[in-house]
């Protein structure tokens, strides 16, 4: 049988969500859990791949397993599904938590089932011990509306080339970007929030890299145009780091039950 984790990490210390044969990965951090509880080899397949430094406040994986290879819950009226997240959470290192394992069809599937994905990246104006590891600190304030008018070209595209990590293995640089915004959440903090169908590698952080550019008046709006035309990674402005950057939502349709946001909320600590 089929089944969807849905869960969060801090990704500071992981080299991103895939295993790597010499760095420490989320997704071997969580099949070692699950292989350890279920006492057999588990793989898990997330929603994407986050790169290394990257958040997730809500990810989602799935894995194959039977239900009787579940721990039976000593708790009365508590699920086997239940008993397995409270197990996992009790495994796994701090900066990984389970909210929630459910059953789905057979052929759902975590990537390529997903409808869109929301990606927040977030900014700050001042020095603080409390973002350093989850917000990019600017030095000067560059100029917010002008990156909006910015980002709302990015609808009018669907080639993402100029954003894109070369040399991947992705067969297609297609995306459908259906709302790009930044939002201001106090005197000196901001996050830009991108809701797509599929994201290409680093494109999140280098679209923000080239509006920052835009923000600090070297790149003109009609030149962010050009820079998306021109389909070339070279013309684009340098990626933004990774700790500003969380995987905040991933969609799907009638496969699940969808998270609650409380449920999110009440697990996680970031920048708000």
């Amino acid at each position: 049988m089929r089944y969807f984790i849905y869960l969060s990490f801090d990704g500071t210390a992981y080299h991103g969500w895939q295993v790597q044969p010499n760095g420490e990965s989320v997704q071997g951090t969580l099949q070692r859990a699950l292989s350890l509880l279920l006492h057999h080899e588990v793989t898990v397949t997330g929603a994407g791949r986050t790169d290394a430094g990257v958040h997730a406040t809500m990810m989602v994986a799935h894995f194959d397993a039977e239900e009787t290879m579940f721990p039976n819950s000593p708790r009365d009226g508590q699920s086997p599904l239940e008993y397995l997240v409270y197990r996992m959470n009790g495994v796994l290192p701090s900066d990984i938590a389970i909210q929630q394992i459910v059953p789905v069809a057979s052929d759902a599937h975590a990537r390529f089932s997903a409808r869109s994905r929301t990606y927040y990246y977030y900014v700050h104006t001042f020095k603080s011990p409390f973002l350093c590891n989850y917000s990019w600190r600017l030095v000067t304030i560059p100029d917010f509306d002008a990156m909006n008018r910015a980002a709302a070209l990015l609808l009018e595209y669907e080639d993402f080339t100029s954003f894109s990590r070369t040399n991947t293995d992705t067969k297609t640089n297609i995306c459908h970007v259906r709302a790009a915004r930044w939002v201001q959440l106090s005197d000196y903090e901001w996050r830009f929030e991108i809701t797509a169908d599929r994201f290409l590698r680093n494109m999140v952080r280098a679209i923000v890299g080239t509006l920052m550019e835009v923000g600090r008046g070297s790149l003109t709006l009609e030149g962010f145009r050009k820079v998306i035309e021109q389909q070339n990674r070279s013309a684009a402005g340098d990626s933004v780091p990774a700790r500003g950057l969380f995987l905040q939502n991933v969609e799907y349709e009638d496969l699940t039950l969808p998270l609650r946001e409380d449920v999110i909320s009440n697990n996680n600590t970031i920048p708000k």
